[in-house]
């Protein structure tokens, strides 16, 4: 199978999935930079405000990409790119199988450093679909033409679980707070280049 009939197969399965879902997302999040506190703190009185300080923290993590869409979406379908110009789809191939990862296509941060109560959150400033799901390890994503041209391996074990909530669209986020400390991997389960640790440490008693 041609790398272009795969990914055009793969790409129209990933957007009847997520056909359902993508109205649900929010268009316009509103996030805080990375370590600043989203609540007024000279309103909250001298008990727990610490306390409340912390927990109110977000960690942020971006999800980019330059796909362009006139050449994206006539490979892969209407509406795979949705973002003014950027990388034409053979560029990015040549790309990807020259270097194992497009650069444009990344998390940023790549390293977070957070505690635990605190929010991770992250939200897709790209063009096309990412996802972002904690992995034990690093591995290949749900696309095997880019498995094949970047040498990811076998496919993820949490990649090939994936719910339809896990697909982020253009400008969605997702967030969860973080109970426990250490050291989760992060990844995009189509471009699975994308990455991302997040270092959790225990709150301070």
């Amino acid at each position: 199978m041609s790398i272009r009939l795969c990914l055009c197969v793969l790409t129209v399965t990933a957007t009847v999935v997520l056909g359902c879902s993508r109205d649900a997302q929010p268009v316009s999040p509103s996030l805080t930079p990375s370590g600043v506190a989203r609540s007024d703190t000279a309103s909250t009185g001298a008990t727990g405000s610490l306390a409340a300080l912390v927990a109110d923290v977000e960690h942020t993590v971006s999800l980019f990409d330059a796909c362009d869409p006139e050449t994206f979406n006539a490979a892969l379908g209407a509406g795979t790119c949705v973002r003014p110009g950027g990388m034409r789809f053979e560029n990015f191939l040549e790309e990807l199988g020259r270097h194992h990862s497009v650069g444009a296509w990344h998390f940023a941060p790549g390293v977070v450093s957070m505690r635990v109560g605190q929010k991770l959150v992250a939200v897709n400033n790209g063009g096309e679909t990412h996802t972002f799901t904690e992995v034990d390890e690093f591995g290949g994503g749900i696309v095997p033409a880019l498995n094949n041209l970047g040498g990811f391996g076998p496919t993820a074990p949490e990649c090939a679980q994936l719910a339809p909530g896990d697909f982020l669209a253009p400008g969605a986020t997702s967030s969860e707070t973080e109970e426990e400390g250490g050291v989760e991997k992060y990844q995009c389960c189509i471009h699975p280049w994308m990455r991302a640790e997040v270092r959790i440490a225990e709150k301070e008693k």
